[in-house]
């Protein structure tokens, strides 16, 4: 059975994970503001990654957030030579069947226009919906980049556990996927955010709070580095160097 967006009562889990963050690791949280901090004095390494090809990447938020939140993430991939575009569908206040058909409309819209498939990042909730495009619109999706994305939840936004729906979304979309996580991360579990093992999927744990994913240079670096492999000829993230100091 494909998961698809008719599903989405059992996407919306947003908050309410396996195993709930403590309350330490929420005031953990306040430590975006230096990763925030950190931002502009790595404005010289990160512009060192490697160039993309000019393909499209989609940028979608997480919940509650809007494009705004994603604005230094778009600004920082057009730096590189990408051709970014915001979700344009207001703050992200779940899922529903109009948002599910607005979102197609803009993934067909942006594959029609260039001509060619397209990437998809997405922040938190916005993952789990770049996940599920990319599993019904294959075609049209070059490769995801989740951020602290919990898909692997079994719990709905109404406290019931629905395993056989978050069976079914753990399992990956026929694309290469990305899962970007922190064992850091106050707002969700991040057991929930590994991608299962197979052949075009991965997991890059990062020193992050949840709220710093859009801005915390390491974060924003290993984006760069997953979208500037040539489509097609997908490779694991390569940990030589000072990748393996920094990176999990």
């Amino acid at each position: 059975m494909a998961y698809t967006f008719d599903n989405w009562g059992d996407l919306h889990d947003e908050e309410t994970q396996s195993r709930e963050p403590g309350w330490l690791s929420r005031l953990g949280e306040l430590r975006f503001f230096a990763e925030l901090g950190a931002l502009t004095p790595a404005i010289p390494a990160l512009l060192s990654a490697p160039r993309g090809d000019g393909h499209a990447v989609l940028v979608l938020p997480g919940v509650l957030t809007g494009d705004e939140s994603t604005f230094i993430i778009r600004r920082y991939l057009d730096e590189l030579g990408y051709t970014t575009h915001p979700w344009k569908q207001g703050h992200n206040w779940g899922p529903s069947r109009e948002l599910h058909e607005r979102l197609k409309a803009r993934l067909k819209d942006l594959h029609g226009r260039y001509g060619r498939r397209i990437s998809i990042v997405g922040w938190s909730l916005g993952g789990i919906f770049a996940r599920e495009l990319a599993r019904e619109f294959p075609y049209a999706v070059r490769q995801v980049v989740t951020l602290g994305s919990p898909f692997g939840s079994d719990y709905s936004i109404d406290g019931t556990r629905k395993p056989a729906a978050a069976a079914r979304r753990r399992i990956p979309p026929p694309v290469p996927c990305t899962s970007i996580y922190s064992r850091s991360d106050g707002i969700v579990s991040w057991e929930a955010c590994r991608e299962m093992e197979a052949d075009e999927t991965e997991n890059i744990e990062v020193p992050a709070t949840h709220l710093g994913m859009g801005f915390n240079p390491l974060v924003l670096w290993a984006i760069a580095d997953r979208l500037a492999q040539t489509e097609g000829e997908w490779s694991p993230f390569d940990r030589e160097g000072w990748h393996g100091m920094v990176y999990g």
